[in-house]
């Protein structure tokens, strides 16, 4: 089974809005460039229109596994991510240095790409895009210390209608990943050293890649078999998450067995 793009999306200019810009986000910000240029070249009609969305500011820390250097400590990750990409490659995208929140508009935006480091935050981006919202689709990348997902969903929403074969999000078929009640602190590490304890080096690309592999692949062929991913850079290996109801009826079922009290199926990482 395969999901096929909507036409619509190639007729225009894809709006895609990336919250969060972190470790993944900063990646996916230096890899869209690269899909505009290539949809372009297909034929696509107009390729991206981005928009990066972050409230935090560099510190020594993101210099560490983030693209940021230390003379751009203090100033907004979103303004010297765009600024950066705009001048070398001659765009006109967009900076919005605030944090996500629901008071934010997603009237304009075809694609969410959510690199959110907290289940809470992941859990206000999907009631955002979920009802009165016309957001075609969700991607979502979320990462532990070797590895992480990806998951591109279709919001059950305006644009989206209740139907077999609508890609599930990732609240859909890992609902323990929008609880707030299962976030950490949430504070960010004090040091380099804990930083590169916490997460291996190359995790956040590796994701961002396959995530970015799987959009080209959609926007080329108008078509995918799959709708994410688990990738782990430990052992070197990327189990795709298939189009496939009945997968997803499965999955879904264990996730609401989890929350009765038993116990998660093994193979299902930690994923925050």
């Amino acid at each position: 089974m395969s999901h096929s793009l909507s036409p619509e999306l190639l007729r225009r200019p894809v709006r895609v809005l990336v919250v969060g810009c972190g470790g993944n986000g900063s990646a996916i910000a230096a890899g869209l460039p690269y899909l505009h240029q290539a949809m372009l070249v297909h034929g696509h009609q107009g390729g991206l229109d981005v928009t990066l969305m972050d409230g935090e500011v560099v510190s020594a820390t993101n210099c560490v596994r983030q693209p940021f250097s230390r003379a751009e400590i203090g100033n907004s990750k979103v303004v010297v991510l765009v600024s950066r990409m705009n001048l070398f490659w001659g765009l006109d995208w967009h900076a919005v240095p605030e944090h996500f929140s629901s008071r934010t508009s997603v009237d304009r935006v075809d694609i969410l790409i959510g690199c959110v480091d907290s289940r809470a935050a992941r859990r206000v981006i999907a009631e955002k895009v979920t009802g009165r919202c016309s957001v075609s689709f969700w991607l979502d990348l979320g990462n532990h210390a070797t590895g992480g997902q990806f998951v591109l969903g279709q919001p059950w929403n305006c644009q989206n209608k209740r139907s077999a074969t609508r890609l599930r999000t990732v609240a859909e078929l890992f609902p323990e990943l929008i609880e707030p009640s299962l976030d950490d602190d949430g504070q960010p590490s004090c040091s380099a050293v804990e930083a590169l304890e916490m997460q291996s080096p190359f995790v956040n690309p590796t994701l961002a890649n396959h995530a970015l592999a799987l959009l080209a692949r959609l926007f080329r062929h108008g078509s995918v078999s799959y709708h994410g991913a688990f990738v782990d850079v430990a052992v070197g290996r990327a189990q795709p998450l298939a189009v496939n109801p009945k997968l997803w009826r499965g999955m879904r079922s264990r996730g609401q067995r989890h929350w009765r009290g038993e116990p998660r199926a093994a193979a299902l990482p930690d994923l925050r």
